[in-house]
């Protein structure tokens, strides 16, 4: 079975007063679906406790392996995502 790649922009989002990303926000959402608890998230993937919270508050700082444990549970993975940049059109063009 293979992983689907999760494409995430890691923007700070505002919310109860805490700074959480698309992937902190991602992560929170698949566990509540999965009926998890923090303590199961952390168990079953084989990470602790505390780097699931910090993951769930938004640090900004993990490490991409435990990151992957985790969403190893939900079939995801997080990697390079090639950025597109769009050439601006010329206002003299038509």
């Amino acid at each position: 079975m293979q992983n689907k790649r999760l494409s995430l922009h890691l923007y700070p989002i505002r919310y109860k007063s805490m700074e959480q990303n698309e992937l902190s926000l991602t992560i929170k959402q698949l566990r509540k679906e999965y009926g998890l608890t923090q303590e199961d998230l952390a168990f079953k993937s084989g990470v602790g406790l505390r780097f699931v919270r910090e993951m769930e508050q938004g640090k900004t700082t993990l490490r991409m392996d435990k990151v992957n444990q985790v969403l190893l549970l939900f079939s995801l993975h997080l990697g390079p995502v090639p950025i597109v940049k769009e050439t601006p059109k010329s206002p003299y063009k038509q």
